[in-house]
């Protein structure tokens, strides 16, 4: 199966040239993470399940906190180092940007070997190269208007949708990605710390769905091969759009190929291989849905709302808080 990072490349990205972050910026935003079928709802509670999760962040120069009830972090670009807060223990333990690269590549493998023994019948299936797959581009300006947090935003939604080239995705299977995206004029401050969030988890993570835990968006690419592909097109396009997002949903679905409908029919399970590789199929099979099979199947839904800004940030938000013991290798 392949291996959807390529560390080293990130890695040098951050070795070469350490952002500098202009703009001062602390807000609150809300995050939710919903995994469809019975898989899924594991992964929900611990996503914070309907309420979602609130989490506080800062950002200053080099340096960024993020506070979630009892668990927090700062990160710092220059140091290349995570400084992970236990709020309830008034404890920290600091891992390297080396490190967290590490961890992943490792649960990435060890994800990919579960998913072999738990599914012997993919491996029969012939790998198919990525260049192999066609993603369409669709940009709409809705027309529609709102206000958030004082800002007059409009609605904008792309939707990509990943299939076989030389095929529609009705016949081969395929991804659709669509983001609905409520924009605000430029604000400044938010696009330095999207900046900053990106610039580090492109350094440690690669290109992951925006407001994802990374151990959510590993999971989710194992589920899903081809994901790395479309996360990465959406921040392109979101890049092109003219704007800061307030409110952003993102959903995540899978399209089984006619052959895949044939072999969900008959087999309980929810689906068989084929089609690119087969990744609709591993879709089907893993995020079991009751009834009768649907060729579109909604895999993952997230929502992310900026909840307030300002742009005066004290020093203390950004250092580890006093009286922390340091746990780091105990």
């Amino acid at each position: 199966m392949k291996r959807w990072i390529t560390w080293s490349a990130a890695a040098a990205c951050v070795a070469l040239a350490v952002p500098v972050i202009r703009a001062d910026v602390k807000t609150s935003e809300k995050t939710t993470v919903k995994f469809a079928g019975m898989m899924g709802s594991i992964v929900n509670r611990m996503a914070g399940g309907d309420n979602g999760i609130t989490t506080t962040v800062a950002v200053k120069g080099n340096r960024m906190s993020e506070i979630t009830g009892n668990t927090g972090r700062i990160v710092d670009l220059g140091e290349e180092k995570v400084y992970q807060l236990d709020m309830r223990k008034k404890e920290y333990r600091v891992r390297t940007f080396a490190e967290m690269r590490a961890e992943l590549e490792k649960a990435q493998a060890d994800a990919e070997k579960q998913a072999e023994k738990t599914q012997p019948e993919a491996q029969q299936q012939p790998a198919q190269p990525e260049q192999q797959l066609a993603v369409d581009v669709d940009v709409k300006e809705t027309g529609q208007h709102k206000t958030i947090i004082g800002y007059d935003t409009r609605e904008v939604v792309v939707t990509l949708t990943m299939h076989e080239k030389g095929k529609k995705i009705e016949e081969s299977g395929g991804l659709i990605m669509t983001s609905t995206m409520w924009l605000a004029p430029r604000i400044a401050s938010l696009d330095e710390k999207t900046a900053f969030q990106r610039k580090f988890f492109d350094a440690v993570y690669g290109s992951t769905l925006a407001g994802i835990d990374p151990q959510q968006a590993t999971t989710l690419a194992a589920l899903l091969p081809g994901l790395q592909r479309l996360s990465g097109e959406m921040s392109a396009q979101g890049d092109k759009l003219q704007g800061t997002p307030l409110s952003t949903t993102v959903v995540v679905d899978g399209v089984k190929s006619p052959e895949q409908m044939k072999e969900a029919s008959a087999d309980d399970s929810g689906g068989g291989g084929g089609g690119l590789g087969g990744f609709g199929g591993r879709f089907a099979r893993r995020l079991t849905h009751k009834g009768e099979p649907q060729q579109r199947t909604t895999a993952l839904t997230t929502t992310h709302d900026v909840l307030s800004i300002a742009t005066s940030v004290d020093a203390s938000d950004l250092a580890i808080p006093a009286g922390f013991k340091d746990k780091t290798g105990k």
